[in-house]
């Protein structure tokens, strides 16, 4: 046996093998979840936009994309701190004796592709109904490489700017959540609104959809979270611990915002609820007490019942809330950890509240930003060249025929069609938007 078998940690192995498939669970998760949301002329279509990431992502990774994001250490960095080098292109260089820590590097690289994939899928959310799945295909794995890989760099490779500056982001507030949103909003705004937007009331057809597949996001942000440990310890148990409990106050913020202010509580509510408390603790499971998770889920579950109003009030067509939901989840999660970090699980930095002063607060101002910039601008850049040389959206007469039948020649559903409502029905009032959630249009 050789020295680098001797240093495997087993039991980190075991749990970070569970880990990734449970990540990688999430994808289908997410492409039932974003189904259920649309309508049934582009539920096949939405699906397949998730799934079609797998293979797309998974391309890019090995080919470049791993290097990119974690080599730089000594290992070829093509501008320290920015961008990782190519000394791993090809995983080369990488082999079964190879170890990241106490686990086998190929098993790293394995697990941090199931967020790469997953972070590509959810931007998919913003352009419902009226992308070309060509154009899908072209743009999913230059972003990967050029916006999700620099993220990662910066914020989790040893030698990134902001991970040197002490930013703090346990797995993916920033690269994941504040990445997808802001590079959602940016396909949002080339594609433009879809025909009918707060003038049909876009319904989700499948409730029930949207259920199963929030269960399977939260089944898998299990391995997302405590996976990201890297070890089968104490350490993990109370990352899935603050999982749980961030995912439960979610669900209980959103639906209290609805009790509230609508007089009922819904299932897409409390579907909704859940995501938007798991994407506030992403970044800061590693980071809070058991207490700053609830607090955090909480807080969640509160600001992005609100925030999905947005749309209808700036005028863009996020179609499934990306950036209600993740991007501000996401922001309400990194800047959190700037007041409730506590040393005993950060190991060093604290938040405002528990004696750090603003410094930790600060950086991660400073990181939310500058992340957010950086993915809308170049995601913008992106899909405007693609809709350039290639179009991204397609025709009006492929919109209205619907997508599923005009990019796949199939249908999800042969009785008719689900979700829509009559172009002539008096338009929505502004409390019935509000009580519709994400996914609805107001009118």
């Amino acid at each position: 046996m050789g020295a680098a078998q001797l240093d495997i940690d087993p039991a980190a192995t075991a749990w970070l093998l569970a880990s990734t498939a449970l990540v990688l669970l999430m994808t289908p998760g997410l492409a039932i979840f974003y189904g259920g949301m649309v309508r049934t002329t582009g539920v096949l279509n939405m699906i397949m936009m998730s799934f079609i990431s797998i293979p797309l992502v998974t391309v890019a990774w090995l080919l470049a994309g791993y290097s990119l994001a974690f080599s730089g250490d000594g290992t070829g960095g093509l501008a320290d701190g920015l961008v990782g080098g190519l000394a791993h292109a090809g995983m080369r260089g990488i082999g079964p004796q190879t170890l990241h820590g106490s686990v086998p590097e190929l098993l790293y690289a394995t697990f941090q592709l199931t967020f790469a994939i997953i972070t590509a899928a959810l931007v998919s959310g913003a352009i419902a109904d009226r992308a070309k799945f060509s154009a899908w295909i072209v743009f999913v794995p230059f972003w990967s490489l050029a916006v999700y890989c620099v993220v990662a760099h910066w914020v989790w490779a040893p030698t990134g700017w902001l991970s040197k500056m002490g930013v703090l982001d346990y797995a993916g507030g920033l690269v994941v959540e504040i990445v997808s949103g802001s590079s959602a909003l940016a396909l949002a705004l080339v594609l433009g609104p879809r025909i009918g937007f707060k003038v049909e009331a876009m319904r989700p057809h499948n409730l029930p959809f949207v259920l199963l597949g929030v269960g399977l996001l939260w089944f898998g942000w299990f391995g997302f979270n405590a996976g990201s440990a890297l070890a089968a310890n104490g350490f993990a148990a109370a990352i899935f611990l603050n999982t749980l409990v961030a995912g439960c106050l979610g669900m209980l913020g959103w639906l209290s915002v609805e009790q509230i202010r609508d007089g009922k509580p819904t299932t897409f509510g409390a579907a909704s609820g859940v995501v938007a408390g798991l994407v506030a603790i992403t970044p800061s499971c590693g980071t809070v007490s058991t207490f700053g998770a609830a607090v955090v889920g909480l807080a969640a579950g509160i600001v992005c019942s609100f925030a999905i109003g947005l749309k209808f009030k700036l005028n863009y067509d996020d179609s499934l809330d990306v950036l209600g939901v993740h991007f501000v989840g996401g922001v309400v999660g990194v800047l959190l950890i700037g007041l409730l970090a506590t040393a005993v699980m950060t190991r060093g930095p604290q938040g405002l509240f528990y004696g750090g002063g603003l410094g930790q607060l600060g950086k991660q101002a400073l990181a939310m930003v500058v992340v957010g910039l950086y993915a809308f601008v170049v995601s913008y850049v992106l899909a405007m060249l693609i809709e350039r040389f290639m179009g991204f959206r397609v025709s009006r007469e492929d919109e209205v025929s619907g997508v599923d039948l005009t990019q796949h020649a199939e249908t999800a559903y042969t009785e008719g069609v689900l979700g829509h409502q009559q172009l002539h029905r008096p338009l929505l009032g502004e409390q019935e938007m509000f009580r519709a959630g994400p996914g609805y249009d107001e009118d």
